[in-house]
């Protein structure tokens, strides 16, 4: 998610510099979403990973 991020940045980028300001306003908002969702779905796999870490730990 983080590589769709970059690029829909990189469009945005091209497309702002092209003269489409529209377009480049839409992309950054939706690269912004995938950001964000890519940023909240690391955190939770982090937390998620490292209890399942613990309680494995725990067993041994």
């Amino acid at each position: 998610m983080y590589g769709w991020a970059i690029a829909l940045a990189v469009i945005a980028l091209i497309a702002a510099v092209l003269g489409f300001g529209g377009l480049a306003g839409a992309l950054v908002d939706i690269a912004l979403i995938v950001f964000v969702l890519a940023v909240i779905g690391t955190i939770i796999l982090l937390v998620l990973g490292w209890k399942a870490a613990k309680g494995a730990s725990r067993r041994l």
